[in-house]
């Protein structure tokens, strides 16, 4: 185990993301780290089909909607 040198603002932001009173410092940095690859993946997907539907012309501009809902 190694010991790391972390600010105080830091160590709360931590502290407020902890899910239960006896989780690790370790234990939240891993599911931050964990979300991070999870949105990151889930994001490639989602910009992935926007540039397909965009190719596709399957696009609204938001002058289109506004005079379509006349605006």
């Amino acid at each position: 185990m190694n010991t790391i040198q972390i600010s105080n603002t830091l160590q709360n932001e931590l502290i407020k993301r902890k899910l239960f009173d006896g989780e690790t410092y370790e234990e939240v940095i891993w599911d931050l780290i964990e979300y991070t690859k999870e949105l990151n993946d889930q994001t490639k997907r989602d910009i992935a089909k926007a540039c397909a539907e965009i190719k596709a012309g399957k696009v609204h501009t938001l002058p289109k909607v506004k005079k379509d809902m006349g605006l």
